[in-house]
Parts: structure tokens; C-alpha cells; sequence
């Protein structure tokens, strides 16, 4: 694949995937302002199809194609780390008592996930194209979420939350062209974060994306978990 048009692959794709968080919060925005329209049962639809596309992400791309160049000990080794890594983060998130959490649990999964689609496509891999969807299935919810609990804990307005959110979605294409030039070469580096990543995000599903899901007395909410899982299926056998 020629580089020059690798390169705008990469920036398109880690772009658009970016773009899903800024997305979800003028979604979680249009919530805010419109409780009539968008209830509290869509709400946690929304972060229940997020833990799906996650999961997704986890059992379709990172895991298989992570353990593809690690022994059995490096591949426990490093999905483990990532689990700790993201505890870590979480403990002290709460000591420090941050009102950005669900922000930083979401760069935390899309800049590993950014770099390893950069070298996805230095290695001419189809599951680049389903991996980027499913950062944007992610993004979109977990946005949305974002969105949601810095509106409720700090003094921004709607207008320069969505301009912090439209920012960070930069350090997409930050991460997938340095991903594109460092990581080409080094197919046991990228498995290695593929790996850590999904550590982290498997324990973020159950550690925040689950409890929030669910809602007392209602069952429609857990079925976006279903649809979010679905479309990385679906994803997943187009390009296969």
C-alpha cells in the first residue's frame, strides 16, 4: 500500500473514530436540554451499547490478533497489566477525587486502540477498517457519557465541553501515524498493546460501563449491550 495513501487512511479513519466523542456529547447535550425526548432509560441504552462495542473490540480484534505473536506467559502477563493499569487509574481517580474520570477512562482504551490501528495498516491488515468502526461504536456512548458527568460536576458550558471533546479526538490521528512509523516493523509491540488494551478495557466494562447500564425495573437498556456486540459481528464477517 502506498504510503501517502496509508497515511490518509490512518488520519481518516483515527479522525472519524475521534469525531464519535464530540457526536456523543452534543447527543448527551441535546439529553440535557430535552428531557422529554431523551429519557433516562436511552441513557443507559447508550453506555449499554457502548460495553457491547467494547466487548467487541476486546473479543474480535484485540485478543485474537494480540496473542498472535506472544507466548502464553507474555500475552497473561500483559492482558493483566492492563486490567492493573486501569484499577490504578481508578484508585486514584477516586483518592483525587477528579470530576473527569469517564474522560480519561476514554483516551485511556482510544490512544492504544489509535496506535495499533496506525500499525494495523503498516501491516496492510483488513481488521484496521473494523477496528476503527468499532472505536467510533465506543467513542459515540462513551462521549456521550463523558459528556454527561462533567456537565453535572463542573462550571464548562455545553459549547466548550464539546469544543475540549472535538480537540481530543486529535490525539487520534496523533497516535495512529506515530503507530503507522514506530510500530510498522515491531508486530510483537503492537500485540503487546493490543493486549494491555484489553485488559483495560474489559475492567472498565465491569467496573463502570456495566453498573451504569443497568436500571431497576426496565430491560431494554441491556439489550444495546446485544446491539453494540452485534455490529462488530457483522463488522467482523464483512471482512473476513
Amino acid at each position: 500500500m502506498d504510503n501517502g495513501y496509508s497515511l490518509l487512511s490512518i488520519i481518516a479513519l483515527t479522525l472519524l473514530a475521534g469525531l464519535a466523542m464530540p457526536a456523543g456529547a452534543l447527543l448527551a447535550n441535546i439529553r440535557s436540554e430535552s428531557d422529554s425526548w431523551l429519557d433516562n432509560e436511552l441513557k443507559h441504552g447508550v453506555i449499554a451499547f457502548g460495553g457491547g462495542a467494547l466487548l467487541a473490540a476486546v473479543a474480535l480484534i484485540l485478543v485474537p490478533q494480540g496473542i498472535e505473536h506472544q507466548s502464553i506467559g507474555s500475552a497473561t502477563l500483559l492482558f493483566c497489566a492492563g486490567g492493573f493499569s486501569f484499577m490504578l487509574i481508578d484508585i486514584l481517580l477516586y483518592r483525587f477525587n477528579t470530576t473527569a474520570s469517564q474522560l480519561i477512562a476514554m483516551l485511556s482504551d482510544f490512544i492504544p486502540e489509535a496506535l495499533a490501528l496506525g500499525a494495523a495498516i503498516a501491516f496492510n491488515s483488513n481488521s484496521a477498517f473494523l477496528l476503527a468502526l468499532l472505536m467510533a461504536l465506543q467513542n459515540l456512548p462513551e462521549g456521550f457519557n463523558a459528556f454527561y458527568e462533567l456537565k453535572q460536576s463542573t462550571k464548562l458550558t455545553s459549547h466548550q465541553l464539546i469544543t475540549i471533546f472535538t480537540v481530543l479526538s486529535l490525539s487520534g490521528p496523533i497516535a495512529g501515524v506515530s503507530g503507522f512509523y514506530l510500530l510498522a516493523n515491531q508486530p510483537q509491540i503492537v500485540s503487546g498493546i493490543m493486549l494491555f488494551a484489553a485488559g483495560g478495557i474489559l475492567y472498565s466494562v465491569f467496573q463502570d460501563i456495566a453498573p451504569q447500564a443497568k436500571l431497576k425495573q426496565h430491560w431494554l437498556p441491556a439489550f444495546g449491550a446485544i446491539i453494540g456486540f452485534m455490529l462488530g459481528i457483522v463488522g467482523h464477517m464483512m471482512i473476513s
